[in-house]
C-alpha cells in the first residue's frame, strides 16, 4: 500500500463548501422570496413525490434544521473526496438517488426534506467501506466517524423522534452501506512483499520453514546425498557392429 493515494487537492475544500452553499442559496431564496419548497420534497409512493429524490436534500425547514446539516456535511464531504477521490462523485451522486428512492418506497404519507439522508450515506460508506479496506489509515477514519457521530444510530429507529425522517436516515445507512460493497477500491489493496503472504503459500515447502519442528525449534535440515554424476565421457554396454563396404567408385587415394 502506497499512501501516495492520499493527495491534497483543491477540491477536498471546493466540493463540501459549494454543496453547502447550494443548500443555503436554496434557503436564502425561500426566504428572500417567500417561496414555500417543502412540496417539493420526497412525498412517499406518489408519482408527483419522486422529484423529492432529486430535490429533498437541497430543502430545508428552518435555520436550525440547515445548519445542524451543513457542518456535518462540510466535514464529511471533505473527508470523502481526500481519502475516496476517485468513487466520491460516484458516492454522492448516486446516494442522493438511492437513499431518496428508498426513502419514497418505505417512507410515511409526509413530506421528507433535508440532506441528514445523504449525511447517513456518507457515514455509512466512510465506516463500512474503511473496514472492509483493512487499510489503518481508513479504519482508523471509520474508528473517528463512530466516535463523532456514532450516536447517530438511534435516530434510524422510529418513534425516537416524531419531528425527523427516520425512514431517510435509514435509507442513507442502507444506501452507504450497499455502495460500499458495489464501489471496490483497488487502489487501497495491501502490496504483497514476502512469499507467506501469498494465499498459496505453503509452509511445508519454504527453506526457512523447514528448520522449525512441530514444537517451534530449531532444528538443522538433514543431508541430501548428492546423486550419482555421469562420467565426462559416453560409456555403453550395447555392442556396436561395423560393416566393411568396398570402395566400388575406386576413387584414388590421396598422394601422401
Amino acid at each position: 500500500m502506497n499512501d501516495n493515494h492520499f493527495k491534497y487537492s483543491n477540491s477536498v475544500i471546493a466540493l463540501p463548501l459549494f454543496f453547502v452553499l447550494i443548500l443555503w442559496f436554496v434557503y436564502w431564496l425561500e426566504i428572500r422570496f417567500d417561496f414555500d419548497f417543502t412540496e417539493n420534497g420526497i412525498l412517499p409512493r406518489t408519482f408527483l413525490g419522486l422529484q423529492g429524490v432529486i430535490f429533498s436534500p437541497f430543502i430545508h425547514a428552518n435555520i436550525e434544521h440547515l445548519y445542524n446539516n451543513s457542518i456535518p456535511l462540510l466535514v464529511l464531504l471533505a473527508a470523502l473526496r481526500y481519502f475516496y477521490t476517485r468513487q466520491s462523485m460516484a458516492i454522492l451522486g448516486y446516494g442522493i438517488l438511492l437513499s431518496g428512492l428508498i426513502t419514497w418506497i418505505i417512507g410515511r404519507d409526509n413530506y421528507h426534506i433535508g440532506a441528514s439522508g445523504l449525511i447517513y450515506v456518507l457515514v455509512s460508506f466512510i465506516f463500512f467501506k474503511g473496514v472492509q479496506t483493512k487499510y489503518y489509515r481508513l479504519v482508523a477514519l471509520s474508528l473517528a466517524v463512530v466516535i463523532v457521530y456514532g450516536g447517530m444510530v438511534w435516530y434510524i429507529f422510529p418513534k425516537v423522534d416524531e419531528k425527523i425522517s427516520w425512514e431517510g436516515h435509514l435509507a442513507g445507512l442502507i444506501t452507504g452501506f450497499v455502495l460500499s460493497i458495489l464501489y471496490k477500491t483497488p487502489e487501497y489493496r495491501k502490496i504483497i512483499k514476502y512469499d507467506w503472504e501469498h494465499p498459496d503459500f505453503n509452509p511445508i515447502e519454504d527453506k526457512f520453514m523447514q528448520r522449525f519442528d512441530e514444537d517451534g525449534n530449531f532444528v538443522n535440515i538433514p543431508l541430501v546425498e548428492p546423486e550419482d554424476e555421469f562420467p565426462p565421457y559416453f560409456s555403453s554396454n550395447s555392442l556396436v557392429d561395423y560393416t566393411i563396404v568396398s570402395n566400388e567408385k575406386n576413387e584414388s587415394k590421396p598422394e601422401s
